[in-house]
């Protein structure tokens, strides 16, 4: 993934994350989803088209599909109204090959940044499915703080440090990314109810409506 593409994964992630906190509403979020998916779709597609075949480099476009249909997919639900439950179950795909991905940046890309960055995808997207898939959503807003935090600490901060040329793969910043990142899924619930947007107060009337 290009830093510049990675850059715009963090925006659309960190978007969501405030949809699933209640501070946008979906219909809000759709635009840059459909633009964020949209590129993630037509940039492997050129990649490909254009590599000649060489296996490394359409490896290395795949699994921006996995992104670009789901930010497509989001938007597409938010204006069409249907239900989540397909998304949330491509989403326990896209985690399960996530960790695909983080073996492979491990062990072939010598990459252990990016191996903890497909890791923590991986933890997002299975939340995803736990939240659509299983219609558990109670979990919302943890999943909107880890989907906000996950969009700088795993894509916007890396891309513009790729930009920069700056990005300092490595051990080190492998273990600060995991930490940061395993403290966040943790602290989620309650950093979800203290971060979401507070329930819109209810007049007198329509409580009495309620209880007749």
């Amino acid at each position: 993934m290009t830093g510049v593409g990675l850059f715009y994964v963090g925006a659309v992630l960190v978007v969501n994350g405030l949809m699933l906190l209640g501070r946008i509403t979906p219909q809000g979020a759709a635009p840059l989803n459909y633009f964020v998916g949209g590129l993630q779709v037509l940039t492997p597609t050129v990649v490909i088209v254009q590599s000649g075949g060489d296996a490394a480099v359409v490896f290395g476009a795949s699994g921006l599909y996995l992104f670009g249909f789901t930010y497509l997919w989001v938007a597409i639900n938010a204006n069409a109204g249907w239900d989540g439950a397909g998304l949330g179950w491509f989403s326990l795909f896209v985690a399960v090959a996530a960790i695909g991905y983080a073996w492979h940046a491990f062990a072939v890309e010598a990459d252990p940044a990016f191996g903890v960055i497909w890791g923590l995808w991986a933890v997002l997207w299975f939340l995803f499915f736990l939240l659509l898939g299983l219609d558990l959503g109670s979990l919302a807003p943890a999943v909107g703080v880890v989907a906000l935090v996950e969009g700088l600490l795993t894509a916007a901060v890396p891309a513009f440090l790729i930009m920069a040329q700056r990005w300092p793969t490595g051990v080190a910043p492998a273990i600060v990314i995991g930490v940061i990142g395993a403290a966040t899924v943790v602290a989620a619930i309650p950093l979800g109810r203290l971060l979401a947007a507070p329930a819109p107060a209810i007049s007198p009337q329509a409580a009495a409506a309620a209880v007749t």
